[in-house]
């Protein structure tokens, strides 16, 4: 088929409108992907607060488990009477106490002044200064036995934190009290050293 000018007036409409519609439709086709994009942007954008609204909660639901696990810690810590000033005047009368259950034949402590104590390797004390009270024991044993015994009463009777570096054992006889020595009662000399080990708060008036 062939057209003539003549003919275009004729047509001259339907161009037109396919024109309209074209522009139209390709106004839409952007529109709607404009719209698509920026819903995408937004529905990512609240993804993002929701995950990390989810990490904040979880978070301070972690920070109140710590809370309440340091609580219970630190309660510990005071009622053991780990935390504060040394409890010298606790310490010996607690060792007293184990003297007159004759776990062992006898025995003699010294404790020294306190002191910062610098573990080795370093730890991380956070807030708290790690302080140290050497006690350096003799102890008079008829067996090996009776050692642990003192030293399981230490732990469970009296109230902080010894640490026990170690012991060393020598075999002796027991005097008669004359300068004589019995033959008729071997026993055990330990000679052990350790120290109690307190925590003071950095932050804490002197």
């Amino acid at each position: 088929m062939n057209f003539s000018a003549s003919d275009f007036p004729l047509v001259r409409g339907s161009i037109l409108a396919i024109c309209v519609s074209s522009l139209v439709s390709g106004i839409v086709l952007y529109s709607s992907d404009e719209y698509a994009k920026e819903s995408l942007s937004q529905w990512r954008n609240t993804q993002a607060k929701l995950n990390d609204a989810r990490k904040h909660l979880s978070a301070a639901h972690q920070d109140r488990q710590n809370m309440d696990t340091y609580a219970i810690e630190y309660g510990r810590l005071l009622d053991n009477k780990i935390l504060g000033d040394d409890q010298r005047l606790d310490w010996m009368e607690g060792l007293e106490n184990i003297r007159q259950q004759n776990l062992v034949t006898d025995f003699s402590y010294v404790i020294a002044p306190q002191k910062i104590y610098t573990p080795q390797p370093p730890v991380d004390s956070g807030n708290f200064e790690i302080r140290y009270s050497e006690m350096k024991l003799q102890i008079d044993l008829l067996h090996e036995e009776q050692l642990a015994d003192f030293f399981k009463a230490l732990d469970n009777r009296i109230k902080g934190w010894y640490q026990l570096e170690g012991c060393t054992l020598q075999r002796s006889a027991a005097s008669n009290g004359n300068t004589e020595i019995s033959a008729v009662a071997a026993h055990i000399r330990a000679e052990c050293s350790g120290g109690w080990i307190t925590l003071r708060n950095r932050n804490a008036p002197p």
